[in-house]
């Protein structure tokens, strides 16, 4: 399995970004897929869930902001990331929730100032 996320880039806070993750294989056979970050220094976090039958979740630093959504017949997942701010800047990467867990390259979202 491989997933290719893509859609990162340099953005002024208050401003929007769409990430995209592409499998593949067929991304139903996941019960959930996942979206990571890694600021900085820091430690990797989970930034949002999607459940097969559409339910999400989110981190409580990004709810309001972020929306994840899946498109089954394209095998991507997205994060429409809005009102985006520093603290947002990180690596973002895509995972499932399977064992083992699949991990695509990340991409990197930088906010500035």
């Amino acid at each position: 399995v491989q997933l290719q996320a893509f859609g990162g880039g340099l953005v002024q806070a208050g401003g929007s970004l769409r990430l995209s993750c592409t499998a593949s294989v067929n991304i139903i056979s996941f019960v959930q897929m996942d979206w990571y970050r890694q600021p900085p220094g820091k430690e990797r976090e989970l930034v949002a869930s999607i459940i097969h039958d559409g339910n999400t979740n989110y981190a409580d630093s990004v709810k309001g902001r972020f929306t994840i959504s899946r498109d089954n017949a394209k095998n991507t997942v997205y994060l429409q990331m809005t009102s985006l701010k520093l603290e947002d800047t990180a690596v973002y990467y895509c995972s499932t929730l399977t064992y083992p867990r699949y991990w695509g390259q990340g991409t990197q979202v930088t906010v500035s100032s």
